[in-house]
């Protein structure tokens, strides 16, 4: 697994790949397996990216910090659950308007840089409690901010499907330097640092961090965990129900069944869009947005697949590939195959013990002793709100690969 030679000489690219339900179970197993500075690999970016500091996601369940920062992470879940649905609301209202707008002069609007903008207004208001709008620059360029931050720190261990060898040699093989992005990210720090007041006091006061692990971390929540998570997630999601007219007139009439029509977004509405839900852990299942994760043994043991078992020693690294996980016909039925009604009723309820993309099942619980993204549930239900949300605007809407091209609002 990249990165590679030559400048990687401390990076050991082997690893012990793991391709079905049964073997990646073991994953999650936090006795047998451990998850210290694993998080893309073998490979570590420098801390200089995460302000000298080792971030939540790079630390181990038996690291003390990683319980303090953990339970951080889920109270401020939890506090911006109260201000959740009511940006997200804003925030779409927002982005679908820009669209139409461009739609409606041009003939078609790229939705890619609206959904960005979307994405970082809701979840910096959602999840720092700080509205960029109180920086004009951050406003204007805090999206942009983070998506070079991301691509730097990550740009030598993704594949771009560029022309091989070369994609190897150019982007694989050295590690691309901080200096880079250190302006924008200094910017994006010192207004966490000004208008989160109230966030990092009750990371000082309540989990004993520092100023700068607080800081640091909120970044890291905001800019790796939540944008870029969703940023890929959401197109994933869009380009499901683009052109899927069937699709889209089953989603509209199950969300118009069970709203009563209210264009008033809620946690509780979601409860009988079974569809909705089900579309939504359909596209985790084949797009999910991390698509490799990493493990390294804590001791030797036995991992076992469906029909064979392997000795791995302590130290080796595992790497489990989502997107064939996912599609193991020992578990999934026609697993190739989009369909919007899997997750459906009782045996697409069981099914959600093998749906992996959050770092354990979905039926799982995160907490401080085991790796499970903190936003597990809050992720599923955005994205269907998300849906819910469209098919009130909107009867139907057409894209293409990164654009609209077509709208009908509701009658």
């Amino acid at each position: 697994m990249p990165p590679t030679f030559p400048f990687f000489t401390d990076v050991n690219p082997n690893v012990v790949a793991v391709l079905d339900c049964a073997s990646f179970a073991h994953m999650f197993d936090m006795e047998l397996v451990e998850k210290r500075n694993v998080l893309v690999g073998d490979f570590m970016p420098s801390v200089k990216f995460t302000g000298d500091l080792r971030a939540c996601a790079y630390l181990d369940t038996a690291e003390p910090k990683h319980a303090q920062l953990k339970n951080f992470a889920t109270d401020i879940l939890k506090r911006s659950s109260r201000s959740w649905t009511a940006n997200l609301t804003t925030e779409l209202d927002t982005m679908w308007t820009s669209i139409e707008s461009s739609l409606s002069s041009e003939g078609s609007a790229s939705y890619v840089v609206p959904l960005q903008k979307f994405l970082f207004n809701f979840l910096t208001k959602s999840l720092l409690g700080a509205d960029p709008a109180s920086s004009p620059e951050i406003a204007k360029s805090g999206y942009t901010m983070l998506d070079t931050w991301l691509a730097v720190q990550l740009m030598p261990t993704v594949s771009i499907n560029f022309i091989q060898p070369l994609e190897e040699i150019f982007l694989h093989s050295f590690p691309y330097p901080f200096a880079l992005v250190s302006s924008g990210y200094g910017k994006l720090a010192k207004f966490v640092e000004t208008q989160c007041v109230e966030v990092l006091e009750r990371g000082k006061t309540e989990f004993g961090l520092t100023d700068e692990e607080a800081i640091h971390n909120l970044l890291f929540i905001l800019g790796f965990n939540a944008f870029g998570g969703f940023s890929v997630f959401f197109r994933s999601l869009v380009s499901v129900i683009g052109n899927d007219s069937k699709l889209q007139e089953s989603l509209r009439e199950e969300v118009r069944e069970n709203t009563n029509g209210s264009s008033a977004l809620s946690f509780e509405s979601l409860t009988r869009l079974d569809l909705v839900k089900s579309v939504v852990y359909e596209t985790l299942r084949l797009n999910p947005p991390v698509p490799l994760q990493y493990a390294r043994a804590r001791r030797d043991f036995e991992l076992r697949s469906h029909n064979s078992a392997y000795q791995i020693k302590k130290g080796e690294l595992l790497c489990g590939y989502q997107k064939l996980v996912m599609r193991d016909s020992n578990v999934f039925d026609d697993p190739e195959t989009f369909k919007p009604e899997r997750f459906m009723g009782d045996e697409g309820g069981e099914l959600l013990n093998y749906l992996y993309w959050s770092n354990g099942p979905q039926t799982g619980s995160p907490s401080e002793s085991n790796k499970q993204c903190a936003a597990k549930d809050i992720v599923c239900m955005t994205a269907c709100l998300f849906l819910v949300h469209l098919f009130t605007r909107y009867d139907s809407v057409t894209f293409d690969s990164s654009s609209v091209t077509g709208v009908v609002k509701a009658k």
